[in-house]
């Protein structure tokens, strides 16, 4: 595989660059998401790029997409994994996108595929119950037909941002006797101001909220909603799942990351040395960057086979556990390089509003937020031991 650009990548790079620098909003440069901010602020790029015609690179063009190549999606992401920007949330341009565009009707393309490029509409994702988890086909939320209508029971949970989404995908149960629990599944758009529909915080221990309980009482839907056919659900959540799952691996934030681990590290001392001088220390940067680095070439394959009209197969699970794995050991070593540094939690942080700055340098006052929040990849978008048995099944044939 030629990983060196040609001129003219090398010219769309510069292209990139030089939009990032001129449109990407000042007041949220100072970096990353944060559990603070308000969704003006978390989409705020997510509109600049709708207007550019950027904002779903990875979308047909015959539906808003931009035709770029695999590499030319390459360089976007490390452009904005270059200055931190916070990318489109994927529930609308990565999720139930890709779903609608593939597997609904013309008046749900018609309907819902303009707000996803926009950014003027949420998502939010209903899969997970409290008994259905990694083990999903096993959800009890049931949605009853009723005339024109489907009558849906239940309850979500880890539903992430629920409290600030117009709409929802949700997986319902609409054939509760099928032979088998896949069978009877649907995947039907919900309007998340259908009355009948609370959303309940869940309070983090680090006493942030990003996650809710949903619960569907009595909820009328229109039977339009339903995408696809009915009972077909279970292929439209798989195929939802894999591009989730291409995505999670997070190769170019991956190799921001490093980078901003390197720095660390020779900041900060050890026996009166940089740290990046320790021979233990530097050995486990250097493995953690021949992993990273193989990611970015199965990455690029895959962007490759979409490219060339395969969607994400079995391969993503692959992109998911490695990418989740690598970005788990990134933070543990942050957390480990800033030493002491990290340990105290400050909940009103000089960047949250308050005046009074955390203990130790600027680059430590995340890191253990930080590295305690990521322990969770792992877990959604189907656990990594899922992936496992994914991956013995569809790749090795075992």
């Amino acid at each position: 595989m030629n990983l060196e650009f040609t001129p003219e990548e090398l010219a769309f790079r510069d292209e990139v660059r030089s939009f990032i620098a001129e449109n990407y909003p000042k007041d949220l440069s100072s970096g990353g998401m944060r559990d603070d901010m308000s969704p003006e602020e978390l989409t705020a790029w997510h509109k600049i790029l709708g207007k550019k015609g950027w904002s779903t690179p990875a979308w047909p063009e015959q539906y808003g997409g931009t035709g770029w190549t695999p590499t030319q999606r390459y360089i976007w992401s490390e452009e904005n994994a270059r200055v931190n920007a916070i990318m489109p949330l994927p529930f609308g341009v990565s999720m139930v996108g890709p779903v609608i565009y593939t597997f609904g009707s013309e008046e749900q393309k018609q309907q819902h595929l303009p707000g996803i490029r926009s950014g003027d509409v949420w998502w939010c994702q209903g899969y997970s119950e409290p008994g259905a988890g990694s083990d999903l086909a096993s959800l009890t939320t049931t949605a009853v037909r009723d005339g024109d209508h489907y009558v849906i029971n239940g309850q979500k949970t880890w539903t992430t941002l629920a409290q600030h989404a117009d709409w929802g995908f949700f997986l319902c149960r609409t054939d509760p006797d099928a032979a088998k629990p896949q069978e009877g599944i649907s995947f039907i758009l919900i309007d998340m101001n259908t009355p009948g529909i609370e959303v309940k915080p869940i309070k983090l221990i680090d006493g942030g909220y990003e996650v809710n309980e949903t619960w569907l009482t009595d909820v009328r839907v229109p039977v339009e909603n339903l995408v696809g056919e009915e009972n077909k659900g279970w292929t439209y959540a798989k195929f939802l799942l894999a591009h989730e799952r291409s995505g999670i691996a997070g190769v170019a934030r991956s190799k921001r990351g490093v980078e901003q681990l390197r720095d660390i590290a020779k900041s900060e001392q050890l026996d009166g040395k940089p740290l990046m001088s320790d021979f233990d220390f530097a050995r486990k940067v250097s493995q953690l960057e021949i992993d990273l680095s193989a990611l970015e070439i199965t990455e690029l394959r895959t962007l490759a086979g979409e490219q060339a009209g395969k969607g994400p197969g079995p391969e993503s699970s692959i992109l998911k556990i490695k990418g989740t794995e690598i970005q788990q050991r990134l933070t543990e070593l942050t957390l480990e390089a800033v030493g002491h540094y990290g340990t105290p939690y400050y909940a009103g942080m000089s960047d949250m509003g308050s005046n009074e700055y955390p203990i130790g340098p600027d680059y430590a006052q995340h890191s253990a937020a930080t590295y305690f929040n990521m322990r969770k990849t792992s877990i959604y978008g189907g656990s990594n031991e899922i992936q496992r048995n994914i991956i013995t099944k569809m790749i090795l044939g075992l």
